[in-house]
């Protein structure tokens, strides 16, 4: 299964311009090689825009949301806090396995405190805004995104 996925960059420096997003466009990437159709969008770290920005892309029509960014310890490191609030349904054990995956590599992954979930029948989930966490894991998404889509559409645990 495959459709349409967002990207959304979470980034005061990417935002304002003064940093290339080197994390959503490759996001973007490997959820195209996968067969996805995707875009990016980047905006600040600030909870408002960030669940504005989940909002628009889950009205119009993203059946993935992945967000790159705002997931450590820093205050202004809000992604989570923004997401949590609109989520119909957590799955946690895609944020530990993603976490888990990226530790290998770097023990810092376990400081991201990214979540994932269901919104209005897409799969959410927060990646560090890196690109060697996007690299970690979009695969671990894409390994269970056609599951959670298919529960989501009714049906069976096959």
């Amino acid at each position: 299964m495959s459709g349409f996925a967002k990207v959304i960059t979470v980034s005061d420096r990417a935002f304002a311009g003064t940093r290339d997003d080197r994390s959503g466009p490759l996001g973007a990437e490997l959820l195209t090689e996968a067969g996805w159709s995707t875009d990016v969008v980047v905006v600040p770290d600030e909870a408002v825009q960030i669940a504005d920005a989940l909002r628009t892309a889950v009205s119009d029509g993203a059946r993935m949301v992945i967000t790159t960014g705002g997931t450590g310890l820093s205050p202004r490191d809000v992604t989570p806090e923004a997401t949590a609030p609109l989520l119909d349904r957590l799955i946690p054990g895609i944020a530990e396995e993603i976490r888990r995956v990226g530790a290998a590599h770097l023990p810092g992954a376990m400081l991201s405190r990214g979540i994932a979930g269901t919104f209005g029948g897409a799969l959410v989930v927060n990646l560090a805004g890196s690109p060697g966490a996007v690299r970690d894991g979009i695969p671990v998404v894409l390994s269970i995104a056609d599951h959670v889509l298919g529960q989501l559409d009714g049906g069976d645990h096959a």
